[in-house]
């Protein structure tokens, strides 16, 4: 068995960076340090004091310490992973640009009133969630013990559970539309026209390679007869950071874990 050190060691990059943003976000928040309000989605300070930090901020915090948000962390750890170390492995500039364009979609659907939501943490993590379930979506996921179902599914049952539970549900909608959207444009759409209009853009490959993030470039096998692989191209279908769908699922997941919104004053 692994020590706590090693088993952080060995994650990939861009999840790892991300959970521990995510983590000490909030250890900042309980010390007194942060206030969730300064680094909250809030427009009207974006647009008329140029508080452009919040665009990022935003999905750093996932709640205080709480039962909750350890349930988030470890989505990151299993979800995000799962991605990063499966479809994309070796592909490490698809997985960041999936995640900046997720965040984008996000931060365009926080304009409308009606998705608008303070912190948007919870919204990416749901949307690696999301991503995760149609990569693999004939594993079977053991919910709580008490109802097996499909992968595919999950993403579903976990937000009913915070309609049953009474917890905000659009952090969680948000991030199925922004991972079906970009599941659709890179998946989806190459498929059936063989055109995939979400390639990975070659100043997120000259970040990777100029930090020497993750691994090099591994060959991927085509999908559907669409996109090439190789750097600067992506991998799979499309080119740009999409999926091979004909991926065998890995071993079922025991546990599934919810997570749940937060208020501004958390």
């Amino acid at each position: 068995m692994s020590s706590p050190g090693e088993y952080y060691n060995s994650l990939p990059p861009i999840t790892k960076a991300y959970g521990t943003l995510c983590f000490f976000t909030t250890v900042a928040k309980q010390l007194g340090l942060l206030s969730p309000a300064y680094i909250a989605l809030l427009p009207e300070l974006v647009i008329k004091q140029f508080q452009i930090w919040r665009l990022v901020t935003t999905f750093f915090y996932l709640g205080g310490f709480s039962i909750n948000f350890g349930i988030r962390l470890l989505m990151i750890a299993r979800y995000g992973v799962l991605l990063e170390k499966g479809p994309f492995e070796r592909r490490t500039a698809d997985f960041l640009w999936m995640m900046i364009f997720g965040s984008f979609t996000l931060l365009v659907l926080s304009v409308i009133p009606f998705f608008w939501t303070p912190f948007l943490g919870v919204s990416l993590v749901f949307m690696l969630l999301y991503l995760w379930s149609r990569e693999f979506p004939n594993a079977n996921i053991s919910l709580y013990g008490l109802v097996t179902l499909k992968a595919f599914y999950l993403p579903w049952a976990m937000l009913a559970l915070d309609v049953i539970f009474g917890s905000p549900i659009m952090p969680d909608l948000l991030g199925i539309i922004a991972g079906h959207l970009y599941y659709f444009l890179t998946v989806l759409h190459p498929l059936a026209t063989g055109k995939n209009y979400l390639k990975t853009p070659k100043w997120v490959n000259r970040i990777v390679a100029r930090y020497r993030i993750g691994g090099p470039v591994a060959s991927v096998r085509q999908a559907g007869g669409v996109g090439a692989a190789g750097t600067g191209s992506g991998g799979a279908v499309g080119g740009g950071g999409a999926y091979s769908s004909a991926r065998a699922p890995p071993e079922s997941s025991n546990t599934a874990f919810r997570g749940r919104s937060y208020r501004l004053t958390d």
